[in-house]
């Protein structure tokens, strides 16, 4: 099978096993968006971010890390209400149809951390949730709770220097969720219909000083015929068998000095048959950005390596996939797209300078970037081609730590008090 071939399969398998829709921009069922990549390939979405683009904005009841979904004309995001963990529903006219809350939320540590930083996931049939708290639970589209169940009551405490990240991931049977800390690490996937326990799968490595802990969420992908699951964390790179969890492909090798205080956060993209893969502490100029072959099976760390970096990368913010091309937004600005197949970058620049940092993770929608910094700024830049230009740089006037969604001509931006609507005046007619 060709690259371009594979590509498409992977793409197909996806959408039949998750219940994703093909990436028309009309849905983003999870964090990274209907294929993972983090964009949507066409649309008219603005520029400008303020009132002459801003359809409503809804007051959201407390303060939350995670990135909406849309599903269906519904926005599923998390936020506590009163203390307590919690899935709101909103209409795209932004009324709020329901929220559903569990257990008492778990308060963040970090500055930018809250009790919600996980992202939901739905399969257009529940709405799958994850708290720091330890709650996973299955919502129906009409707010009931179809299951939940405690992980931290039934695995033990979460121990990590820091917000537990990770997503739910679901396949076609199962939602699954990774726990890769300082401590006993595991795949573990529970049935989507009864919340019963599939499996749980051991992952444990040896490393060096926090480089245990991840906040990466696992990818679905086909790998040699079966549904399979790549997960990246504990400096290695695994695939799993969907069905039972067991290891079939591992790549590690990725920290050979023993860097203390480098855990994973960046999730990975997968170009064709190419992983690409930050690591290291870009924040601490030691970035590290590697591509990954897709081939082989048992351990490939030698074999499947194509290439590797050790000038660029990124610390939090994930890559996005536009045009088969890689997008870097690096945790200060700098802008960088990079040639998957080679690793080569093809053009770098850099968004305006400023004290605060970019902890969301970068969107591209028909042609435009849309990258969030922490302190609220939101930059929209020009990336159709072998172009870049600054196009716009807009305060939202609040923090923003969950990542931009394009869904339908809309833009939502989860801000630390509000969840706003954007739209381009083109849109609106």
């Amino acid at each position: 099978m060709d690259i371009s071939r594979m590509h498409s399969a992977i793409l197909v398998f996806l959408m039949a096993s998750t219940g994703a829709v093909a990436d028309d921009g009309s849905d983003w069922p999870r964090w990274r968006g209907p294929n993972d990549l983090g964009s949507v390939p066409g649309g008219t979405y603005p520029v400008q971010l303020d009132d002459s683009t801003t359809l409503w904005r809804a007051e959201l009841p407390g303060k939350g890390s995670s990135t909406p979904i849309v599903w269906d004309q519904s926005i599923y995001v998390t936020a506590p209400v009163d203390g307590n963990d919690a899935l709101l529903a909103f209409d795209l006219a932004g009324n709020r149809r329901w929220a559903t809350t569990f257990g008492p939320e778990t308060a963040g540590r970090h500055r930018n951390g809250s009790g919600c930083n996980a992202s939901p996931a739905t399969d257009g049939d529940a709405v799958f949730v994850y708290f720091k708290s330890g709650t996973l639970a299955a919502v129906e589209q009409d707010g009931t709770v179809r299951w939940k169940t405690d992980l931290v009551e039934r695995f033990g405490e979460d121990d990590r220097f820091w917000d537990h990240g990770t997503s739910p991931a679901l396949t076609e049977r199962h939602v699954v969720m990774a726990r890769m800390h300082a401590g006993d690490s595991w795949l573990a996937a529970f049935d989507k219909v009864t919340g019963d326990l599939a499996w749980k799968a051991a992952r444990n490595y040896v490393t060096a000083v926090e480089a245990d802990q991840c906040y990466t969420t696992p990818l679905v992908l086909p790998y040699q015929g079966k549904e399979s699951l790549l997960v990246w964390g504990a400096q290695h790179l695994t695939v799993h068998d969907a069905a039972d969890g067991s290891t079939v492909w591992s790549c590690g090798g990725f920290n050979p000095d023993a860097k203390k205080l480098w855990p994973a956060i960046a999730n990975p993209v997968i170009v064709d048959d190419m992983v690409v893969l930050c690591y290291g502490r870009n924040d601490r100029h030691q970035p590290r950005l590697h591509g990954i072959r897709l081939t082989g099976s048992g351990d490939v760390s030698k074999s499947s390596r194509a290439w590797s970096r050790t000038d660029t990368g990124s610390f939090v913010p994930s890559p996005a996939v536009y045009e088969d091309r890689v997008y870097l937004v690096r945790d200060r600005g700098e802008v960088e797209c990079i040639d998957p197949a080679t690793g080569e970058t093809i053009w770098s620049d850099a968004l305006p300078e400023g004290r605060a940092s970019f902890y969301a993770s970068p969107v591209i929608a028909g042609g435009k970037l849309y990258a969030a910094r922490e302190d609220g700024v939101v930059f929209v830049a020009n990336v159709q081609g072998d172009q870049y230009e600054l196009l716009a740089e807009n305060d939202m006037g609040e923090p923003v730590i969950g990542s931009p969604v394009p869904v339908s001509g809309r833009l939502l931006i989860r801000g630390e008090h509000h969840l706003f609507c954007l739209t381009s005046p083109e849109s609106r007619k």
